[in-house]
């Protein structure tokens, strides 16, 4: 018999990348806002921070008809909210409130926390204390709401997501006992710094004491925040098995449901539309590469990309870049291989001589200074991408097979070189490459199989467990995902591993591609949405239940 869930009325979700999109969070939210809106069309509420200050912020339209009346009421009480829609499909309702008020209140509202919940905010630093204030106005807009506008008879979820939006679900919990709590780690504070840290996270987990380490690494309050929200929530989640086990030591807290990421694949054109932009894409990338290398790339130039934030290790980067090393001294490849590195870093501008020859529509035959960045950084001797290419004399001669070419920037549209956005590129790749050491889920390989683009992952990523899962087996290239095993200590193997991937891919038929990137497409429809929005309403169950069991008499 399949239990059937308890469903909210209202769904109010808190995030620093609610209309504000800086990682794989965006991503998650924005997707399944659509979904959500089938459930409770304009009952899902989100609530994000807003620190657009004079500027317009690009993913928020404001409707100043929208609860008209509660936001006077929240002005009076000192809360200053935008109102609108947040542009993604779906348009759900967005809050965007200012948090910047409540730093004067900051200490009473630590010792506060201290006092209820024993969480030390004492040793905070960097972004802590904005991301706090952000959580704690997010909270108090909530509370308003609630009590402005709804009632007890309202089963009413609020869902927090990371450390940052611990504080607000703490406040709630309190303040508020009627509204249902979750709360959703996407990668533990401690887990990611360990791992960041160099230092062995997998083979030492068991061993590790959260506490402990959280000192040792400097991460005290944001790891007490973490812990202490998992610990009281009405509903603590993550969003892989591989995660949950970084809970269960690290927090002292298994998750009481796992919510893995799924995907709304509606921004995914279809039939000539996607060939048109696959077509376009290519020809941007090969028209790049030739400009700055003073070389002719043809289409048959097998075109690969990682992407990703710029966690050198964790990503693996590194990995992926010793990888196209070993690659270009392969005697078996006999392709051209131009290889990405589709990630953001602390760039500078792009470069002027590449926009000029950009421009200029001439074939050149001598490579530009640099030729392996397309957009200027600042403390460009100290990027540790470029480092690694230094020392292992990777200068995309013209003589070497495999050509690296790191792209420093947002794919936004408007970078000034590529001038097309990441999902109207990712889709040129033949291939797709991210060895992560340190992937919670793993949305770029998810968004590379949806563009039906083979891709190769690990198994300490949560999507390439999930993809093994599926498949029920060991996953090959020609399956569509090629899940490599990983360790703390098998780097070399790892390199090995990639580049033998990519010699088997480069040498497939038409026949064998089109059969890959088919599996590829066909795996992306399992992770939908409307696929994995069960483990959502499993988790608003289990809050809403354990919320009605703390409820005493008088307020349920």
């Amino acid at each position: 018999m399949v239990k059937k869930f308890v469903f909210p009325d209202y769904i109010f979700e808190s995030s620093w990348e609610v209309c504000n999109q800086v990682g794989g969070i965006y991503t998650v939210l924005s997707t399944r806002a659509k979904t959500l809106q089938q459930y409770i069309k304009d009952r899902i509420i989100f609530i994000g921070p807003d620190c657009w200050g004079d500027n317009k912020c690009p993913f928020f339209e404001e409707e100043p008809s929208l609860f008209a009346d509660w936001k006077a009421i929240a002005l009076q009480s000192g809360l200053q909210v935008r109102i609108g829609r947040w542009t993604v499909p779906g348009r759900p309702i967005a809050i965007l409130v200012d948090f910047k008020p409540f730093f004067e209140h900051k200490n009473e509202i630590y010792a506060q926390l201290w006092d209820d919940y024993q969480v030390d905010s004492l040793h905070a630093y960097g972004d802590y204390d904005e991301a706090s204030m952000f959580s704690f106005a997010a909270a108090k807009v909530v509370e308003s709401f609630y009590n402005s506008l709804l009632t007890a008879k309202d089963r009413v979820i609020y869902h927090g997501n990371e450390w940052m939006t611990g504080l607000g679900v703490l406040y709630i919990q309190k303040n508020v006992p009627q509204i249902a709590t979750v709360f959703t780690t996407h990668a533990t504070s401690i887990g990611r710094s360990i791992a960041g840290n160099n230092k062995p996270l997998y083979e030492y987990l068991f061993a590790y004491n959260g506490d402990q380490m959280a000192g040792e690494l400097n991460m005290e309050s944001k790891h007490s925040i973490e812990k202490q929200t998992a610990l009281h929530v009405d509903c603590f989640t993550t969003v892989s098995d591989i995660t949950d086990n970084e809970c269960k030591e690290l927090l002292d807290k298994p998750a009481d449901v796992v919510l893995p990421n799924g995907f709304e694949d509606d921004f995914v054109p279809q039939g000539s539309a996607f060939t048109a932009k696959r077509r376009t894409a290519r020809r941007r990338m090969l028209e790049v590469a030739s400009a700055l290398l003073g070389e002719k790339f043809d289409d048959n130039t097998l075109i690969l990309s990682t992407s990703g934030r710029y966690e050198f290790r964790n990503k693996g980067i590194d990995v992926f870049i010793e990888a196209m090393n070993r690659l270009r001294h392969d005697e078996r490849l006999d392709r051209k291989v131009l290889a990405f590195i589709d990630v953001p870093a602390w760039m500078k501008e792009p470069r002027a001589d590449l926009q000029e020859r950009l421009q200029s529509k001439q074939l050149f035959d001598t490579a530009l200074p640099v030729p392996q960045l397309t957009h200027w950084l600042n403390e460009q001797d100290n990027d540790r991408a470029l480092g690694m290419m230094r020392y292992l004399d990777m200068n995309n001669r013209p003589e070497d097979k495999v050509k690296v070419i790191f792209v420093p920037c947002y794919l936004t549209g408007n970078d000034g070189i590529f001038n097309l956005s990441y999902y109207d590129l990712i889709l040129g790749n033949d291939l797709c490459v991210y060895p992560s050491y340190y992937e919670p889920w793993g949305y770029t390989p998810l968004e590379a199989v949806a563009f039906k683009v083979p891709c190769i992952t690990t198994d300490l990523a949560g999507f390439g467990l999930w993809a093994e899962k599926t498949l029920g087996r060991t996953s090959e290239i020609i399956d569509g995902v090629k899940v490599i095993h990983r360790t703390d200590y098998n780097f070399s193997e790892v390199a090995e591993n990639i580049k033998n991937t990519i010699v088997t891919f480069s040498a497939f038929d038409k026949k064998q591609v089109d059969k890959s990137r088919s599996h590829a497409f066909q795996l992306s429809k399992k992770a939908l949405w409307e696929k994995f929005i069960v483990y959502y309403e499993e988790a608003y169950d289990h809050a809403l239940r354990k919320a009605q069991q703390r409820l005493t008499p008088s307020q349920s």
